[in-house]
């Protein structure tokens, strides 16, 4: 082969390169078949960022998913905390009750009159006439005092009445007498006068005598002033009697009660004061006389309201002519008012007594306690009346914790709620 030849090869096969490299899309100039060194560095550079992008994505990933579980998990094990932290109560709400048109208060019976009975002058006690228990009317004697001073006083003051009796004796006399020869014009008008005036004065002196001699008999006597039982004595036969007239003691010999008639005295709550006026109708009970009522009538009250307990002291009187009540006793009064008081009946356990007062606590509507200030009515034991604080639309706590505050979280609970839950337990068990 001649050397034109060669070189007409080697062009050849330079040209069928380049048209190979334009086929590939590389630049065609031969010169551009070199590659740069700078290329290849940047490509990888790229892929590095790339890489290290999706490693942190990656790994946030990863990072969130391990954390927004763990506070979920803190958030429910917080609030499941708080919830079994709050105490669960069982709430109710109160029952409206019928306009009150009787009240039951509780009562002390006593006798109409009551009075100790003393001795007025000192000596023995020579003898008693009734023991306790004894029915003494008016005028009756209740016992005798010897006493050796007034006895000698007595007897002559008797004998002064006696001197005086006589004396009035011969001014009637001489008084007829005088009056007779008036009639004759025997005697002067002025010795009339003055007989018919001695007659007048010996009488006087007469009544003054008789009453010193009945004044130093009750000395030594005692009459009952009043009808009534003796109830207590203090004495007996040859006692020493000390009237306190010379700075000594003196005790009372008897205790006398008039029980025809009894008072009772009980204390009306002030909700219902004005509504206890005079001329209201009573009925009385006792344990001891089972079913029946005896009846009474409001005569007075006090007028004024205790301070410390709030109440109005009334007087009811009762007629007891058969005797069956006894002074002292206890009775329950059925006093029957003329208007009503609209009232609310809660459990007695739902009551709170505080420094403050009584108070009531109500489960609000955000799960939260309120104390409420009441005023208690009747008592019925297992339940009471409250008279006011209430308006019957409140959910009243049945069984509040006694460290319940105002503003303490609760867990609330209704009836329906609270056998729902036995229930489904029992179903379990």
């Amino acid at each position: 082969m001649t050397n034109d030849q060669e070189q007409r090869l080697a062009n050849h096969s330079i040209d069928a390169e380049a048209v190979d490299q334009s086929d590939n899309g590389e630049p065609k100039d031969r010169h551009s078949a070199a590659v740069s060194p700078d290329k290849p560095r940047k490509g990888t550079r790229g892929r590095s960022v790339a890489i290290l992008v999706i490693a942190v994505v990656v790994i946030g990933l990863l990072v969130i998913s391990g954390i927004v579980p763990r506070l979920k998990s803190r958030k429910a094990l917080a609030a499941e905390t708080n919830e079994l932290a709050a105490p669960t109560v069982l709430v109710i709400q109160p029952k409206r009750g019928a306009p009150s048109q009787e009240i039951l208060l509780p009562g002390n019976i006593q006798a109409f009159v009551d009075a100790p009975i003393y001795a007025r002058t000192n000596g023995y006690l020579k003898r008693w006439y009734f023991d306790i228990g004894s029915h003494v009317k008016q005028g009756q004697l209740l016992a005798e005092i010897e006493s050796p001073e007034v006895d000698q006083q007595l007897s002559q003051a008797q004998a002064d009445l006696g001197t005086a009796t006589e004396n009035l004796h011969l001014s009637q006399i001489t008084a007829n007498r005088f009056s007779d020869l008036i009639k004759q014009d025997a005697v002067s008008q002025q010795d009339t006068d003055n007989a018919t005036s001695d007659l007048a004065a010996k009488n006087t002196a007469v009544k003054s005598a008789l009453a010193n001699v009945d004044r130093l008999k009750q000395l030594v006597s005692f009459e009952k002033v009043y009808d009534g039982v003796v109830t207590a004595r203090n004495t007996d036969i040859g006692q020493l009697i000390d009237s306190g007239a010379a700075g000594g003691q003196a005790r009372s010999l008897f205790q006398m009660a008039a029980i025809n008639r009894l008072r009772v005295f009980i204390s009306v709550p002030q909700i219902y004061s004005q509504a206890a006026t005079p001329g209201l109708t009573a009925d009385l009970t006792f344990a001891e006389f089972p079913g029946r009522r005896f009846p009474g009538k409001l005569v007075r009250t006090s007028r004024s309201i205790d301070p410390t307990a709030r109440t109005l002291n009334v007087e009811v009187d009762v007629d007891n002519s058969k005797g069956e009540l006894l002074p002292g006793a206890y009775t329950e009064v059925h006093l029957k008012l003329k208007e009503g008081i609209p009232t609310m009946t809660i459990p007695v356990s739902a009551l709170l007594f505080r420094q403050e007062g009584l108070r009531v606590a109500i489960a609000k509507s955000n799960n939260t306690a309120e104390l409420v200030p009441v005023t208690l009515g009747r008592d019925f034991g297992d339940s009471a009346e409250i008279t006011t604080g209430l308006t019957g639309q409140e959910q009243i706590i049945s069984n509040p914790p006694d460290s319940i505050i105002d503003g303490e979280r609760l867990n609330v609970q209704t009836e329906k709620q609270r056998t729902a839950v036995a229930a489904a337990q029992g179903g379990q068990k």
